[in-house]
């Protein structure tokens, strides 16, 4: 599992998704693998898939009769597939995938009986190291948006814009940010937002916040709602969260923040809108 990941890593610094895949037979490695979908312009592109190819090749035949695979990460379906299909003794993973995870975590293909070859499998081993592996990555990608977005929005004289660092962390609040400040009535002040869910959903829910409060507050009730398969947009209002601050008291005037919301909601076209408030 340590050579997995050693490949995870390589993954990880050519901006993979850090998954790494090694294939064994009679105490030999025989082929290692990473994740480079995105590169190889392939979505078949995973750790499991590119180091069965290579052992294959290497031994000249794609059944592997005999051989281990280690991977990083619980295999998804289209993986799990071809380890069966390729004839694995056994597969062992580090840490589980609770999304897409096809050894157990989702669905368990390795215990259809119905399936002409059985394959054994372990997983948990090095989990830790392997989940840290992937938090770290995704952390880095998210923190690289939020930094992309700030600079593509600069802030005006007349405003204020609380500092990234201050929202480090938070718990329960795992969402990508989202921003706006091309709106008339913004007039270049940055409007932060959660969009969660899909976009075609049958409901639509827009949580408003009180004040003094932000978009934090429904931290509760957003994976509730998009559980059920709805839409959830969450805005900060101008003045309060990640959105900018006018100096000025006097900016804020009902009319206003009513204009805002209403040119927000028509830009995101949002439909079937159940309107919460504080």
């Amino acid at each position: 599992m340590q050579l997995a990941l050693a490949q995870a890593r390589e993954a990880f610094a050519a901006g993979e998704v850090p998954v790494g895949a090694v294939v064994v037979g009679d105490g030999q490695v025989i082929a290692t693998g990473r994740n480079n979908p995105v590169a190889a312009h392939d979505p078949t592109a995973h750790a499991e898939i590119n180091a069965l190819r290579a052992a294959a090749q290497a031994l000249g035949n794609y059944r592997l009769d005999g051989c281990e695979l280690f991977v990083t990460l619980e295999p998804c379906a289209m993986c799990s597939g071809a380890m069966l299909h390729a004839r694995l003794k056994r597969v062992v993973f580090g840490a589980a995938d609770p999304k897409t995870g096809a050894a157990g975590s989702v669905i368990d293909l390795f215990g259809q009986a119905q399936i002409n070859h059985q394959t054994a499998v372990r997983g948990g081993v090095l989990a830790g190291e392997c989940s840290a592996l992937l938090q770290d990555f995704f952390q880095q990608r998210r923190q690289a948006m939020r930094d992309e977005a700030s600079s593509s929005h600069p802030l005006r004289e007349d405003a204020l814009r609380t500092p990234e660092a201050r929202f480090a962390g938070p718990p329960g609040y795992p969402w990508a940010p989202h921003y706006l400040s091309d709106l008339p009535a913004l007039n270049g002040l940055r409007l932060h937002y959660l969009d969660e869910g899909v976009r075609d959903a049958p409901r639509t829910w827009l949580c408003l916040h009180g004040n003094p409060s932000w978009s934090y507050l429904y931290r509760k009730m957003i994976p509730a709602f998009t559980a059920k398969g709805h839409r959830v947009v969450a805005p900060d209002l101008i003045g309060f969260g990640k959105s900018d601050k006018p100096k000025k008291e006097g900016a804020h005037t009902f009319g206003w923040h009513r204009q805002v919301l209403l040119e927000f909601v028509e830009r995101l076209d949002l439909h079937n809108v159940v309107l919460v408030v504080q």
